[in-house]
């Protein structure tokens, strides 16, 4: 019985045709910028952006890092959901790598409002508190269960962070599913955001890396931090063309991992043992059972019949759709949802 690993879109495999990209491609050394498939897949994303400047990272934490890092000063203080990556999921690196700390605000699903953010900006003649220079956004967001963000709000944000002289970053690493899901054109979001950061290892399929946008004044200082982080790498092309293939081959399927999260999430709410499943917009189930004790019984059927979710804590548990999740794959794991018994 093959395994079913839905922890994550992160435990994909490179298709054939993306081993194929990979091993063809041309390469050097990219610290010298002399990777031409690197260089390559830093114009196709910053022109599909409308960005003048890119650089890959090997990690989407490194990515958003190197951002904050740009937008700050040490003591600054940046504005984010309290349920961002960027301070849940990123080892602290804030306050490590950029001596900034979080202003924690209770959004919803972790997105939150351009009143919200006005509301934390602390004033900045009051030297006692640290001086607010940066808000991050997190689309889709993660622990919110792949929700979007209504791209008007993003609008009204940007207006609050242009008012008071704020940058704004997006961590944007499951934004493709964002820009499928609502038919959205990543030139709007390139407008918008100072700095956005695109992962390529989550929905698209990609092995490793992540590419950070920008425009010049923000980006101009982005090698040296990279650099300073650890991520210089030399023939990084074979991955650069895992992602030029993924970008041209794997975005409008994510349209079938959609479809599979939210037949996930309509099925686990007529099981008489659910509590609670979150609003699926995008390829993310998060779910509760009704009893919290029956939680170590449910993973362990799930184990028998070969399947592997994330179980995120205080209840929370978590599927997600991905490249190598099949249909006959989901046809079997939808019949073993129904035929569970706690």
């Amino acid at each position: 019985m093959k395994e079913i690993d839905l922890r994550s879109d992160t435990v994909t495999k490179p298709t054939k045709g993306m081993l194929e990209a990979i091993m063809n491609a041309e390469v050097g050394d990219d610290v010298y910028k002399e990777d031409p498939t690197v260089n390559a897949l830093e114009e196709k994303l910053a022109r599909m952006f409308g960005k003048e400047e890119a650089l890959f990272f090997p990690t989407g934490s490194m990515a958003n890092q190197a951002a904050i890092k740009l937008h700050t000063q040490p003591a600054d203080q940046l504005i984010c959901d309290k349920w961002a990556h960027v301070y849940n999921y990123e080892g602290g690196g804030a306050s490590f790598n950029s001596g900034v700390s979080c202003k924690l605000v209770d959004g919803d699903r972790g997105m939150i409002t351009a009143r919200q953010v006005e509301e934390n900006i602390n004033p900045p003649d009051f030297y006692h508190s640290p001086l607010t220079t940066l808000v991050c956004l997190e689309n889709t967001t993660n622990k919110g269960g792949g929700a979007c963000y209504d791209f008007e709000e993003i609008r009204k944000i940007r207006k609050v962070c242009d008012e008071h002289g704020l940058g704004l970053h997006l961590d944007g690493a499951r934004l493709v599913n964002a820009l499928v899901a609502k038919k959205e054109d990543p030139k709007d979001y390139g407008k918008i955001f100072d700095t956005i950061s695109i992962c390529l290892s989550k929905g698209l399929g990609t092995p490793i890396g992540t590419v950070l946008v920008g425009d010049k004044e923000i980006m101009k200082n982005a090698m040296r931090v990279r650099k300073v982080l650890g991520g210089g790498m030399r023939q990084v092309g074979f991955m650069a063309a895992a992602g030029i293939y993924a970008l041209d081959n794997h975005m409008e399927r994510l349209a079938d991992d959609h479809r599979r999260a939210s037949e996930l999430g309509q099925t686990l709410k007529k099981q008489e043992f659910i509590g609670e499943v979150e609003p699926v917009e995008t390829n993310i189930v998060i779910f509760y059972l009704k009893n919290p004790k029956n939680e170590a019984a449910f993973m362990e059927q799930l184990k028998q019949q070969n399947i592997r979710i994330s179980n995120m804590g205080q209840g929370k548990l978590r599927i997600v759709t991905h490249l190598d999740y099949s249909e006959e794959m989901h046809q079997r794991f939808l019949e073993v949802l129904k035929n569970i018994r706690l």
